[in-house]
């Protein structure tokens, strides 16, 4: 089986590239639909979050104001606080779901579509809480620790997929797809914009990123530019997912 990171800035089309290759053949997992299935009502991610954030972050129904919350963790300066209790759970629940699926099919390829995974300190084999350690200067074997325990990423994956877009055109993807059509006045547009530029500061640029992918597919062009780029990596990724389970 070949695990597949698909990552990408906010507004670079992830979705649309994982959904190409779910369609030619792979297994998809989607680090945000798991994070709101795991956000339910229930689940102990769910009582975590009240726990931290308060119950200002639950809607009259019961479940989580997932805006509400993402605004109270920007503006408040507790991305990292909302990222500690989602992102061990699930990553957890990935490596669950690779597992099931290598047990089925070991010639698979799975894309994990996430767009923090070089962003997150944690991986499956880590705790829920990251002890921060404390290092003399030129102490090299303990830097090269907490190098190591950012890196988690390297023990998920076998190869990794970025994709790549303007910050322009990425904020405007953003306030579209946020909109989802709706006449804008300057005022929400404004804010709108300012949320993504916000998003995209905690990420690290494209141009780092690249250098630890092995493929990086430019979403700049038109859908069907998109899909010819996809199918041209599709059969490279089968025939390393065969090579993997090849006597």
């Amino acid at each position: 089986m070949l695990r597949v990171g698909l990552t990408g800035g906010l507004g670079s089309g992830k979705s649309t590239i994982a959904g190409i290759f779910a369609r030619l053949g792979a297994h998809a997992l989607e680090a945000d639909e798991l994070g709101r299935q795991m956000m339910l009502p229930g689940e102990p991610v769910y009582a975590a979050v009240i726990a931290a954030f308060g119950d200002e972050v639950v809607l009259e129904d019961g479940r989580l104001d997932r805006a509400a919350l993402a605004r109270m963790a920007f503006a408040d300066g507790r991305v990292d606080e909302l990222n500690a209790i989602v992102h061990p759970a699930v990553i957890g629940r990935q490596a669950e779901l690779v597992a099931r699926i290598a047990a089925k099919d070991p010639a698979a390829v799975v894309i994990v579509e996430s767009a923090l995974i070089f962003e997150t300190a944690y991986s499956e084999s880590a705790p829920n809480d990251v002890e921060e350690r404390e290092t003399d200067e030129g102490d090299a074997e303990e830097a090269q620790a907490q190098t190591d325990e950012a890196a988690g990423w390297r023990r998920r994956f076998d190869r990794i997929v970025l994709v790549t877009a303007p910050e322009e055109l990425k904020v405007a993807r953003f306030v579209a797809r946020t909109s989802g059509g709706r006449m804008l006045s300057a005022g929400e547009r404004a804010a709108l914009e300012d949320d993504a530029h916000r998003r995209l500061e905690r990420q690290i640029s494209d141009e780092e990123k690249a250098a630890q992918c092995d493929y990086v597919l430019n979403n700049v062009g038109s859908r069907n530019e998109l899909q010819w780029k996809v199918e041209q990596l599709w059969p490279r990724l089968q025939q390393q997912a065969k090579d993997l389970v090849a006597p």
